[in-house]
């Protein structure tokens, strides 16, 4: 049974928070459903009284599109059920769980899918975004491993999408967004993986920044699958290592070691599922947060000059390649299977005075680097427009998939793809 909250109700204020602090909208209603019923329930709820759609799930986009103002939000939380068959290697994940429950499931049977790296983050968003985490070189992104999908769509209707059924919609679930419907459940392909993890990471003077950055280059072009390299980029220091999930992965610490003069050095073995929280922080929502991405199909010296030039903001690679490009391109809407390396560059803080030069700060510093970039993660998007997720064929592919499924645009609080033909019903 849906619960609904409206402003002044216990829980109102806790449901409209999300990660990003810099977000205070105050929705209508938020409606916090528990089945498809309720879901179907509320969006056609929110179309007879001509209110926005909004969806949450784990309350992770940058620009806070789960909070509608005035709207409906949609709250999928108490939808949280994970169901595994460790014999079939299957599992059935409703639309509001989180990464760390899907984890935990699978983990009991030494089984897991790529499933970002963050555990408090929503398996819907990441997942309908393609969904980037450190199995996805050995076994593809987070959309490459799911079987079918169940959706609410703009009609109240509800659907079932799986490369035998509704295929073109299977495909564009698979990097498209949250553009089509609202996917209530989800049914993944799992793999064994065990339970264990290695964590590496070397940090060496800003000063040997350079040399450091092209050793590493060269280093992630022979990496095996299993090792998925990453490099964090601050004013002073500049830390690279990989994570590897599995028995092994020390080979490569020589190699590492011979990068450059080594300031510190972390080797860690760890549980899977501790490195999936690894990066969970507890007073996350408290911080106000900007990001900007990029996609890198190669990594020429002068981007790794522009890179080292930070003002002071945070900057991180990710690893590619691998099963990720093993995916013929026009097998899902995911698009820029060739990237090398995600940029993403991040900062946080908490008075919001500094808003305005935090923010103009970051800008600046991704602006420099983005004659480098091929294109960026929709998942990342801040303001972008949407042809830097997708290119022109498959956005015209996309914007047909929108048309049939949505043509008055009432799921439009995403990265969106318009509808190729207005209506008098639009929705924005």
């Amino acid at each position: 049974m849906t619960t609904l909250l409206r402003p002044g109700d216990h829980g109102y204020d806790e449901a409209r928070t999300v990660w990003n602090a810099m977000i205070d909208r105050r929705p209508a209603v938020i409606a916090r459903c528990e089945s498809t019923e309720d879901v179907v329930e509320a969006v056609r709820f929110a179309r007879s009284a001509g209110l926005e759609i909004a969806v949450r799930c784990g309350g992770h986009n940058i620009a806070g599109l789960a909070v509608p103002e005035g709207g409906l939000m949609i709250d999928l939380t108490p939808m949280n059920a994970v169901r595994v068959d460790p014999e079939r290697q299957l599992a059935w994940i409703q639309g509001g769980a989180l990464l760390g429950e899907l984890d935990k499931a699978a983990q009991e049977y030494g089984l897991a899918t790529t499933a970002g790296n963050v555990s408090h983050t929503g398996v819907g968003g990441l997942t309908l975004g393609g969904g980037m985490g450190w199995l996805a070189r050995r076994f593809g992104l987070a959309c490459d491993n799911v079987a079918s999908y169940e959706l609410v769509t703009a009609d109240g209707s509800v659907v079932r999408a799986s490369a035998d059924e509704n295929p073109e919609l299977f495909w564009g679930l698979r990097g498209g967004g949250g553009n089509f419907g609202i996917v209530t459940s989800f049914e993944f392909r799992l793999h064994q993986v065990g339970t264990r993890a290695l964590s590496v990471e070397f940090t060496y003077p800003a000063s040997a920044g350079f040399e450091v950055l092209r050793g590493w280059r060269e280093l992630n072009a022979s990496a095996p699958r299993e090792a998925t390299f990453t490099a964090s980029i601050n004013a002073d220091s500049i830390t690279v290592g990989y994570v590897w999930v599995g028995e092994g992965g020390y080979a490569l610490l020589p190699a590492f070691r011979a990068l450059g003069p080594v300031s510190d050095e972390s080797v860690e073995e760890t549980s899977y599922l501790a490195l999936q929280t690894r990066d969970d922080n507890v007073q996350g929502h408290r911080y106000r947060r900007y990001w900007k991405g990029h996609y890198f199909k190669a990594l020429p010296d002068d981007a790794i000059r522009a890179l080292l030039r930070t003002p002071g903001v945070s900057a991180s690679l990710q690893a590619y390649g691998g099963a990720i490009a093993d995916v013929p391109d026009d097998d899902a809407a995911f698009s820029h299977r060739d990237t090398l390396f995600e940029f993403v560059t991040a900062t946080r803080w908490e008075d919001p005075a500094e808003d305005e030069t935090r923010i103009a700060e970051l800008r600046e510093y991704a602006a420099t680097l983005e004659v480098y970039a091929s294109g960026a993660y929709v998942n990342t998007l801040n303001g972008d427009p949407i042809n830097r997720a997708f290119p022109p064929a498959k956005l015209a592919r996309l914007t047909a998939l929108k048309t049939a499924y949505d043509p008055a645009n009432v799921f439009h609080l995403n990265q969106n793809i318009r509808p190729g033909e207005a209506t008098t019903e639009t929705a924005a």
